[in-house]
């Protein structure tokens, strides 16, 4: 009887060689275009798609110059993750070492950071080019614990031949992506990773809830943060008449005067002091202050002022926005899963509903909560440019969608069905 890939699953659990083998001829089945004994686990269907298209070497992959022990260092200490650091280790150390695994961090461009656990494991690591300092994104070792969760933007276990390059095939790992909460922008992911027959099918779960629990710490730390900043604001807005609001960094209000509190204000993606226009005032001058900015709105009445939309997706790895009218012009870099929603609005200009971009994102009509929630942050940037009921570019808003010459490019990263087949439809008009 044909097994289903949730049958693998649990077969793993259970009989990792056997698990192994069928892996084993599934990855070669789909590697020589025949047909599999059964199909793999649509997160890795799609990670070995990907990788195909990229080009990697499935026999023997590619291994790029380890960073040297001072850039390193160079980026622990700049990184978020530094943050976490003992939460990471506290939730996974200790019976990562026991289980025989070991605990990997690396940075949101899939460097290895942080490394640590089970000494034999951490040997026959290095056998495997996981080591500090190694890149391990997803277009350069294949399918893997630390590169596809980067991609993703979800936790995933790769198992046994689910590893795109055969060298990979006698081990096990369970990744998850952490994010910044200030910001939504990938930060790391931490991984645990160990020997074929260590394999255990909570280890994903486990390792997700250790994740979650990091991101907790930096809420935590960011809510400490704007407590600092709402000292420093009252009484700078205490000498202050009309409308303004202090904002850390990233847009989140400390505190307000003469107008409606929102819980974050859409800034520039690299604010600087003077005029600038926002979404949600129109026409503001920016100050800083110490940790934010002291953002005062224009007394007089500012129409709409942006009139034209520049989406820029032609550079596969850099996608941003641009937006420019009468009050002077903005730009800011799009996540990859902004890039697909604004995409697909650009090109269904009548609009589309929250079940439409489930389905054309993620493959499934019911995940509407998803949908709305990405739609929200965008909408704190793109403010009243976006109308909702359906979502779409607003009435009289001009949008140029800039396309790279390869459809291939196109969001090259992208599991979103509308967009997997790399040839965009014609815009809707």
């Amino acid at each position: 009887m044909a097994l289903s890939p949730m049958d693998v699953t649990q077969l793993a659990a259970l009989d990792t060689t056997r698990a192994a083998r069928v892996l084993s001829e599934v990855r070669s089945a789909a590697l020589a275009g025949q047909r599999a004994p059964v199909a793999p686990r649509p997160v890795i269907g799609q990670s070995w798609e990907r990788m195909l298209r990229s080009g990697v070497d499935p026999d023997h992959g590619l291994r790029s110059g380890l960073l040297s022990a001072e850039e390193v260092q160079r980026r622990r200490e700049s990184s978020t993750l530094r943050q976490v650091l003992p939460v990471l280790r506290e939730g996974l150390l200790s019976v990562a070492d026991v289980a025989h695994h070991i605990m990997v961090v690396a940075d949101e461009e899939g460097r290895v950071l942080w490394r640590e656990g089970s000494a034999p494991v951490l040997r026959r690591a290095d056998g495997l080019g996981l080591e500090v300092g190694a890149d391990w994104r997803e277009d350069v070792v294949g399918t893997n614990g630390v590169g596809t969760p980067a991609v993703t933007g979800r936790p995933v276990q790769v198992f046994a031949s689910e590893h795109f390059v055969r060298s990979h095939a006698a081990w096990t790992c369970a990744g998850a992506p952490i994010t910044d909460p200030r910001n939504g922008r990938l930060i790391g992911v931490v991984d645990v990773s160990g020997p074929l027959e260590t394999m255990h099918p909570a280890t994903l779960a486990w390792v997700d809830s250790v994740a979650r629990l990091a991101e907790a710490r930096l809420r935590e730390t960011h809510a400490r943060s704007l407590e600092r900043l709402r000292a420093v604001a009252t009484p700078v807005l205490a000498r202050i008449d009309g409308r303004a609001l202090v904002v850390d960094r990233d847009g989140w209000t400390a505190a307000v005067t003469g107008t409606p509190y929102t819980e974050r204000l859409a800034l520039p993606e690299s604010a600087s002091a003077g005029m600038r226009w926002l979404p949600a005032l129109g026409r503001c001058s920016l100050e800083p202050l110490a940790g934010g900015w002291l953002v005062r709105a224009a007394d007089e009445p500012v129409a709409r002022a942006a009139t034209r939309i520049v989406l820029d997706l032609g550079d596969p790895r850099r996608r941003s926005v641009e937006v420019s009218g009468g009050a002077g012009s903005w730009s800011r870099e799009l996540s990859p899963r902004h890039a697909e929603l604004l995409y697909l609005l650009a090109v269904h200009r009548a609009g589309r509903s929250a079940a439409d971009l489930a389905r054309d994102v993620f493959g499934d009509p019911a995940r509407t909560v998803t949908v709305r929630a990405e739609m929200s942050r965008v909408r704190r940037y793109l403010g009243t440019l976006l109308d909702h009921r359906p979502y779409r570019f607003a009435e009289g808003t001009a949008v140029d969608l800039l396309l790279p010459d390869d459809p291939r490019d196109l969001l090259p990263r992208s599991a979103a069905p509308a967009l997997r087949r790399r040839h965009p439809p014609s815009p809707d008009r």
